[in-house]
């Protein structure tokens, strides 16, 4: 259940039969180093990277450590450490815990969870799966209190599209804000995505309405203009499926390998030999 996507790599490459030639980078006396043993060290060692993402220099330096890996390897066999005991036996636990990994895999792989099954959780946790409220807004942002009145006193008394038109050209003209170019439009966002100031200013506002005082927050001061308001509603069951299909699986898998765990255990001779040393003091 643990370390299924590494050890799915680690399957991948133990079944493997056959290279396809494009994907060798280098080979060591005979020895293949490919990409996708690239891949997994890089992702092994940097997580979220790709090899194929790197740089040149850093793809270099890749091969180069996998090239002594195998080097380091050769010599370690010619100096006789995989014929030591402490070697066999790392070997031994090594082998146990890719069996029982790919043995989790397996059980995962066969935990089915239906449509069906999916669509009647979602029924009974519909209160679960809500879009917030959310609010779609634009602002101009200026260095003082001074250039925001000004905009909002050029703002006064325009109502419905030409207020609209007048506050995109504004933001275009003035607004030394990253969203300047698009007439301030700041898109859909829910409450508590924004700075506290705006955040508290913006929710206040009805749709086509303008903030009638400059707001003040650490970015400098906005004059803000509200396009729309969306209530919060029901997300679509199609949108949050495969989601809810991914948790009923989990939850189906750890209940199952559990009750495999209970079982074995119960047939099992254990001794745990702490207990049996507290008592014997």
């Amino acid at each position: 259940m643990l370390k299924l996507a590494k050890t799915s790599l680690i399957a991948a490459a133990v079944m493997a039969t056959s290279v396809v030639a494009s994907d060798i980078l280098v080979t060591v006396n005979g020895t293949n180093i490919t990409k996708q043993d690239a891949e997994a060290f890089v992702s092994a060692t940097v997580p979220n990277a790709h090899f194929s993402q790197l740089a040149p220099k850093q793809q270099e330096m890749i091969k180069n450590t996998l090239v002594q890996k195998v080097l380091f390897g050769e010599l370690a066999k010619k100096e006789g450490i995989d014929k030591t005991p402490e070697f066999k036996r790392n070997l031994q636990k090594i082998a146990n815990e890719l069996a029982v990994n790919m043995w989790m895999k397996k059980q995962l792989d066969s935990t089915i969870v239906s449509d069906s099954e999916a669509k009647d959780f979602y029924e009974k946790n519909k209160d679960k799966f809500i879009m917030p409220e959310t609010v779609h807004a634009r602002h101009i942002l200026v260095k003082s209190e001074k250039e925001a009145q000004a905009i909002i006193n050029q703002l006064k008394g325009l109502k419905g599209d030409k207020l609209k038109e007048k506050f995109i050209a504004l933001a275009k003209a003035k607004s030394t804000g990253p969203s300047a170019p698009k007439g301030g439009d700041l898109g859909n966002f829910k409450k508590g995505q924004m700075v506290p100031a705006f955040s508290k200013a913006v929710w206040a506002l009805e749709p086509g309405e303008i903030t009638t005082k400059p707001v003040k927050t650490q970015f400098g001061y906005h004059v803000i203009y509200l396009e729309a308001k969306n209530k919060a509603k029901p997300v679509a069951y199609t949108m949050v499926k495969d989601r809810i299909i991914a948790t009923l699986k989990q939850q189906q898998f750890a209940k199952k390998i559990a009750q495999i765990g209970n079982e074995l255990k119960s047939k099992a001779k254990i001794v745990d030999m702490t207990k049996d040393a507290k008592n014997a003091k």
